[in-house]
């Protein structure tokens, strides 16, 4: 009987491991380009980003807010209800991708839209 529950704590603790070391990775940050040449692969998924905020653009009928977000390997075209962020400032940000529609493996109508800022640490 002993066995049975040393078997249990055992078991849990290798589920623990591997659903912490899971959840670390989707914590990791995306290169722009990967969901630019791929968005069907992440179509509908939440992503973060790290790059310089740039070209930001306000249209106040339709209350729409944009900026272009840069990294070293591209950039992307993301959507906010926030406050634009301060331009050519780097920012982290978790984001949702999605597609209209995903023909052939070529996404139409890519929108990536922020869902939360990240305060930038300062090294010192």
């Amino acid at each position: 009987m002993t066995k049975l529950p040393k078997l249990l704590v055992q078991t849990i603790l290798i589920l623990a491991i591997v659903l912490t070391g899971h959840h670390v990775s989707a914590e990791e940050v995306v290169p722009i380009s990967e969901i630019n040449t791929s968005p069907a692969n992440f179509d509908g998924k939440e992503v973060k980003l790290r790059g310089v905020a740039r070209s930001p653009t306000r249209l106040p009928l339709i209350n729409l807010k944009s900026y272009i977000l840069e990294d070293k390997s591209g950039e992307i075209m993301v959507l906010t209800e926030a406050d634009l962020p301060k331009m050519n400032e780097e920012i982290t940000i978790r984001a949702r991708v999605k597609s209209l529609a995903i023909v052939k493996g070529e996404a139409l109508g890519l929108t990536v839209t922020e869902l939360e800022r990240y305060e930038q640490q300062l090294s010192i």
